[in-house]
């Protein structure tokens, strides 16, 4: 079994020990070893898995260890992935066995995590560091670039491209061939009908921009 370990023991963190443990359940591939969180004691111990630390001691370690990202929002994910500089590190495609991924042309990245009952069609690509949360869909020939996320029950129709950092919260909708730029949030249950820019946080049905992000 691959050792392997989560970065960050918040909700989504814990979630994702119960992603590795239902894997384990159809084929025994991970060996969990920890979490590493910068804002708990060495020691510490979360539903059961110990905290080996932060990124300094992630850095430091000396054989290979999968790391997987607890993490929601795109910034932070990528303010993380900027601190580690251990080779022995890699980033493995976590996805859950109950998700459907077309064999028609979806190419993943590293460091994807695809949680329960989400779907994959066709002609798709996913970059580096994205989050699927449960129960998501990606319509055919949609591109989603590095350190985006979706929270769950996002829909994404066919023909759509997300550019990075996006996070699209809970239940929204993205209709078909619109472009999402860089570091847009969209709002819970918001309906996208038209492309957004970047920088900005959109809410309502249709969506609207309401502010600029920083």
């Amino acid at each position: 079994m691959e050792k392997i370990a989560i970065i960050g023991a918040g909700g989504f963190g814990r979630e994702l020990k119960c992603l590795i443990d239902d894997i384990n359940k159809i084929s025994p591939k991970y060996n969990l070893i920890g979490f590493y969180d910068d804002n708990l004691p060495f020691g510490t111990f979360i539903n059961g898995i110990e905290v080996l630390g932060g990124i300094k001691e992630l850095n430091a370690v000396t054989e290979k260890l999968n790391i997987v990202l607890g993490v929601g929002e795109p910034k932070v994910k990528e303010r993380i992935i900027s601190k580690i500089s251990n080779l022995n590190v890699v980033f493995p495609n976590l996805i859950h066995p109950s998700v459907i991924v077309s064999n028609d042309y979806v190419d993943l990245g590293k460091g994807n995590i695809i949680c329960a009952s989400s779907i994959l069609t066709c002609n798709i690509k996913l970059g580096d560091f994205i989050t699927l949360n449960l129960m998501c869909t990606v319509g055919h020939d949609t591109i989603i670039n590095n350190f985006c996320s979706f929270m769950p029950s996002v829909n994404i129709s066919g023909e759509v491209e997300l550019e990075k950092g996006v996070y699209i919260g809970t239940g929204a909708k993205i209709i078909n061939q619109l472009k999402i730029e860089e570091n847009v949030i969209v709002g819970a249950g918001a309906v996208v009908s038209k492309s957004l820019p970047k920088n900005c946080t959109a809410v309502g049905v249709p969506a609207k921009p309401i502010k600029i992000n920083k």
